[in-house]
């Protein structure tokens, strides 16, 4: 076998480096498929997952917008429940206070309405005992009908202290009691015994249990004790020796 025989039955001969490659029978070519860039699908890739996150954020952002929203109306709803309330209380309190200057004001009514019947009883008692009258016989009976007309009227008066509940304090012969009494003087008593009340120089008043004025007495205070003689020591009489 000559050389130039071996170079032809070699694969990569001379012979065989200028052909070129054979297309198969079926294939269209590279005319037939139009080629898309790399570049543009890259772009439109990018385009839908901004598309998806976007829609994605309008979701989360309605939800969002629809819980501020709702908190919105809850925050709404307790701001006007809170300034209810508290104009509610403030009403309340001007309630209170004008019921207490009422109360202050017109809580003696009751009592000034009994109490008219003692003036009205007053001004006829003072209007009898001004009468003109020349007769001492008839004066001495004015008198003693002014006299018992002021008697009726102090029970009259007592009892009306009585029905709202004042009630007087005449401790007379009674114990000592600083909470409802005020001692103005001691004195030696024979037959008293000591820190009972002798004497009512002026009344008391309390109102249920609450003292209005107490009554000021005086009080007994027991025997001084007389201290017993010492007797005088024996004299020595040395006059004899």
């Amino acid at each position: 076998m000559t050389d130039t025989q071996k170079d032809e039955k070699l694969p990569n001969g001379p012979g065989e480096r200028g052909a070129e490659p054979q297309t198969p029978a079926n294939d269209p070519g590279p005319e037939a498929v139009p080629a898309e860039p790399e570049a543009q699908r890259a772009g439109d890739m990018s385009r839908a997952e901004l598309e998806a996150r976007f829609a994605a954020l309008a979701a989360q952002l309605a939800e969002k917008t629809a819980q501020l929203a709702e908190k919105t109306a809850e925050l709404a709803s307790f701001k006007d429940s809170a300034l209810r309330q508290l104009a509610e209380k403030e009403n309340q309190r001007r309630r209170a206070e004008n019921e207490m200057a009422e109360m202050r004001k017109f809580g003696a009514a009751h009592f000034a309405r009994d109490a008219l019947a003692i003036a009205d009883n007053l001004r006829r008692a003072l209007a009898a005992a001004a009468a003109p009258t020349e007769d001492q016989s008839a004066r001495a009976q004015v008198l003693d009908g002014l006299r018992q007309g002021v008697e009726l009227i102090e029970r009259e008066f007592m009892a009306i202290l009585e029905r709202h509940g004042i009630k007087r304090i005449d401790p007379l012969g009674e114990k000592f009691d600083p909470n409802w009494h005020q001692a103005m003087f001691e004195a030696e008593t024979p037959g008293a015994e000591p820190g009972t009340v002798v004497q009512v120089v002026q009344a008391g008043y309390r109102l249920h249990d609450r003292l209005l004025r107490p009554a000021m007495v005086g009080v007994a205070k027991g025997k001084a004790s007389v201290p017993a003689p010492v007797p005088e020591p024996p004299k020595d009489d040395t006059s004899g020796q």
